[in-house]
């Protein structure tokens, strides 16, 4: 018997050495060691020795298992190391070499408009206000002082979701939220994508960006909204930009105007952008209507406020000199690469 277990150390040490492959060493490790292995069967079988020779030969499996079991996994470990070694070395890449040109985008125009705006109000001391653009008309109507037979709220002009859930007009439904969950003082802009059902052409589209504006506290007037407007659109336009404010109608401010920029085309001159105006409405803006104030629970006797919005894709056609606006939605990046 331990004439065997030394010819089996002796032949699976020969084998140890000569294997090239982790497989190899795998099936030695299960023909020696396994639970079907050599040592193994010689294990079971020490029932049969005398009661003298059982712990003899027990013993000398055990080492030799040891042994093998130190000299597979010596193995392994050195084919592992070789292996990587090649790998590496396979890999290995000149870092000298010039890399491969990745084409990098950038940022669109609307997005542009965004950020430029929110920096110039944040200076103002403005902060941002978000919300849903799947609205309930109780905050995009009923809260704006828009009663059920409003033109506005005709099926024709808005895309209704069922009878109370509409895709929201405006982001007046954000400054509505906020008046009923912040006490003033308030000062907000709420940008955001909005929906409404236009004709497209050069300067009306069905699906438009739009930022609002809202500030309410104590002794806030007219011409604390007029000298805001002008502001901003001297920061965002250029320092040579005119506004003009026209007397307008909403059902949410009181008194309404309705502000137009000297046309970024023609300089004022008139053209097909302006419709030989000279002038391209921005904005509409107004004081907060009374009843919205007191719809939100702010005291009207107290607090004043006032509103503007604007859409973002005017103020890019205007930023950049864009004459149609279907070119912001087109995706061409011919176009969208000049920016």
């Amino acid at each position: 018997m331990k004439e065997k277990i030394a010819e089996i150390k002796k032949v699976a040490k020969q084998k140890i050495e000569s294997i090239t492959t982790l497989q190899e060493l795998q099936d030695l490790k299960v023909k020696y060691l396994g639970k079907k292995g050599e040592l193994t069967s010689i294990l079971k079988g020490l029932g049969s020795l005398s009661a003298e020779e059982r712990p003899k030969i027990g013993s000398m499996v055990n080492q030799v298992r040891d042994e093998l079991e130190k000299s597979i996994e010596s193995a392994e470990k050195a084919m592992k190391a070789k292996a990587l070694e090649q790998r590496l070395e396979k890999e290995k890449i000149d870092v000298t070499m010039p890399s491969k040109n990745i084409a990098l985008g950038s940022v669109h125009p609307i997005t542009q408009v965004i950020e430029d705006v929110k920096e110039i109000f944040l200076g103002m001391g403005y902060s941002i206000a978000d919300g849903p653009e799947i609205e309930r008309t109780y905050y995009v109507f009923d809260q704006l002082n828009t009663p059920i037979d409003h033109p506005a709220r005709d099926l024709q002009d808005t895309f209704y979701v069922t009878e109370d859930v509409i895709l929201r007009t405006q982001t007046s439904s954000v400054q509505i939220r906020t008046m009923e969950n912040q006490k003033p003082p308030i000062k907000i802009i709420c940008p955001g994508a909005v929906y409404r059902s236009d004709t497209v052409d050069a300067t009306h589209s069905p699906l438009f960006h739009q930022i609002e504006g809202l500030v309410v506290d104590k002794n806030i007037t007219m011409t604390d909204l007029k000298g805001t407007l002008e502001m901003f659109v001297k920061n965002c336009l250029g320092p040579n930009t005119k506004i003009r404010f026209r007397p307008h109608h909403f059902p949410y401010t009181e008194p309404s105007a309705e502000a137009d920029v000297s046309c970024f085309v023609c300089g004022g001159k008139g053209c097909r952008v302006c419709k030989n105006e000279g002038w391209i409405e921005l904005l509409g803006c107004g004081m907060v209507h009374p009843k919205v104030l007191e719809n939100c629970g702010i005291d009207p006797n107290v607090y004043s406020g006032f509103a503007f919005g604007f859409g973002v894709e005017r103020i890019a056609m205007a930023k950049f000199g864009i004459d149609d606006m279907r070119l912001l939605f087109e995706n061409d990046v011919r176009f969208l690469k000049q920016f």
